[in-house]
């Protein structure tokens, strides 16, 4: 079995961002190509100023990030979180594979893609298999399409570990960044009465309304295109975030105002390196009550003080 490269293309004044959400994707690192300041940092390192011909006429104005995934990962998970993460910071991008084009890799990770069991209470069943067994767990059924959110990436796994502790029957739940819409789906199966999604990314939007059908609870679900100053208003019991760190220190500055005395907000999409910088963003009346890890990932549960 052969490793998955994606290669992201992007503009050079953009490549650091690009690069931060990228390392995000795997935890054995990537590899930057970048030539906008070919001649300064071969002078710097190497102490010489000949450098070769084809060196010289790269795309000085281009970088791109070369990202490897394992045969045992899911290359959708990356391709979807780097497409979302991107749009997000309104970079400029191209996304493509060294073995195989973008939607090749997406049909041919379906074959690793098993029903697997999330927390104490859910099963995520792909639609295209039916190799499985319930063992009284609930099962959910998911097509994610290209829109982020299977269950294999360890934020949306404690997401689902946390929904299933603190979500109750009839409460209400909004999901930002709601992707595949697993979470939303998830919160709806495990007791919730409604729940809102909402995703800048229009087929990340088609995704969870599908998925919502395939679990029949679209009556339930709401999914919304845009962001959540403009879109969303009133309170919610539970709040979902499962995006990066950067996004979430963006969101403090109105989360508050969708949360009443008891909402349950849960953050995940957090690399270990960046708790701080969140911590120290978040509104000063919210108070963290659980923190829940895997690997180098963390998500973080909070409620007003």
């Amino acid at each position: 079995m052969d490793w998955t490269e994606i290669i992201a293309e992007v503009s050079a004044e953009s490549v650091d961002t690009a690069a931060d959400i990228a390392q995000m994707t795997v935890p054995y690192g990537i590899y930057i190509e970048d030539y906008s300041n070919l001649e300064e940092e071969v002078l710097e390192i190497a102490h010489i100023d000949l450098i070769d011909e084809e060196l010289l006429k790269m795309d000085r104005s281009k970088a791109k990030v070369h990202i490897y995934i394992s045969p045992e990962d899911n290359p959708n998970e990356a391709l979807s979180f780097l497409k979302e993460r991107f749009s997000a910071e309104k970079i400029d991008y191209r996304l493509y594979s060294n073995d195989c084009d973008v939607e090749s890799c997406l049909e041919n990770w379906r074959k690793y893609f098993k029903p697997i069991e999330v927390g104490d209470k859910l099963l995520i069943r792909p639609v295209w298999r039916d190799d499985f067994e319930p063992n009284g767990r609930i099962v959910m059924n998911l097509e994610p399409g290209v829109a982020f959110g299977t269950g294999t990436h360890e934020t949306t796994r404690l997401c689902l570990q946390a929904l299933e502790k603190y979500v109750t029957k009839g409460c209400t739940m909004l999901d930002v960044g709601c992707g595949s819409g697993i979470l939303s789906v998830a919160g709806l199966l495990l007791g919730a009465e409604s729940a809102i999604g909402i995703d800048i990314d229009e087929l990340a939007v088609k995704a969870s309304v599908e998925n919502a059908k395939l679990n029949n609870v679209s009556d339930r679900y709401t999914a919304v295109k845009g962001n959540l100053a403009d879109e969303v208003s009133g309170c919610f019991d539970i709040i979902t975030a499962n995006i990066v760190a950067d996004a979430i220190i963006m969101l403090s500055a109105d989360i508050e105002k969708l949360m009443h005395d008891k909402t349950i907000y849960i953050m995940s999409g957090i690399i270990d390196s960046r708790l701080d910088d969140l911590l120290s963003a978040l509104p000063d009346n919210l108070k963290i009550i659980e923190q829940l890890e895997e690997k180098n990932w963390l998500c973080l549960v909070a409620m007003r003080k």
